[in-house]
């Protein structure tokens, strides 16, 4: 066999490989549109780390979770979700301008682009996890509705150490079912979000309780209505 044949065969092998991984991935995105996912890539990385603590979850579909959490949730994170095509290109030239503009790099990351890395990837900057997670929400959006992400997002996010999903994080911090969460408890439950192991709902530090005043003034802004029609 020549060099040129081998390297043919090996370039071939690697096609097929990453053909099958790209039909494999897209094949689980689908089924979890209708199938709910029984735990995250988030969730097995917390057992691994901290395999002597327990984890708290519990699945409930998004008519059992008050309409100011999903609500809460766009206006602190993703106030272009229902209008984006998962990957916020106008959010990110944006974060960019402000950043060449002296200010600081902050995240664009949509809510379909965290509910890919939460399911899927691992926490991280890099830009090969970057990419993936930008790859996924392509591909859930193209294959899940807006209501079904948000269903996932909300089931699968991190509330804090070991808890999460909505209905894990109502349990625990309010002792009530997500159904009953008021205005307020969601926009707390969104504003620790961003860093659920630094940000406590059970303790909120200054800065939470401003963000919960902030999330609040944003779902009034938006309106009460504004994901109706998703």
């Amino acid at each position: 066999m020549t060099r040129a044949s081998g390297g043919s065969k090996l370039l071939r092998w690697f096609l097929l490989l990453s053909a099958g991984a790209i039909v494999l991935v897209l094949l689980v995105v689908l089924m979890f549109r209708f199938v709910n996912p029984p735990t995250s890539a988030f969730m097995l990385g917390y057992q691994v780390q901290s395999a002597n603590r327990s984890l708290a979850h519990e699945w409930v579909p998004i008519n059992e979770i008050s309409a100011w959490m999903p609500l809460a949730v766009v206006a602190s994170e993703d106030q272009r979700f229902p209008h984006h095509a998962g990957v916020d290109f106008e959010a990110i030239r944006q974060a960019l301008s402000e950043y060449r503009a002296g200010e600081g790099l902050r995240g664009a990351s949509t809510i379909t682009q965290q509910t890919a890395k939460n399911l899927f990837l691992w926490n991280g900057r890099s830009f090969v996890r970057k990419a993936l997670e930008a790859g996924l929400a392509l591909v859930i959006e193209g294959l899940w509705p807006k209501q079904r992400i948000l269903e996932v997002y909300l089931n699968v996010a991190e509330f804090g150490p070991g808890i999460y999903g909505v209905e894990a994080a109502s349990q625990a911090y309010f002792d009530k079912p997500a159904l009953h969460l008021t205005e307020y408890q969601a926009a707390l439950l969104a504003a620790v979000l961003p860093n659920p192991k630094v940000l406590h709902v059970n303790a909120p530090s200054t800065y939470v309780r401003e963000r919960v005043v902030w999330i609040q003034g944003q779902i009034a802004q938006l309106g009460v209505g504004y994901l109706q029609d998703l």
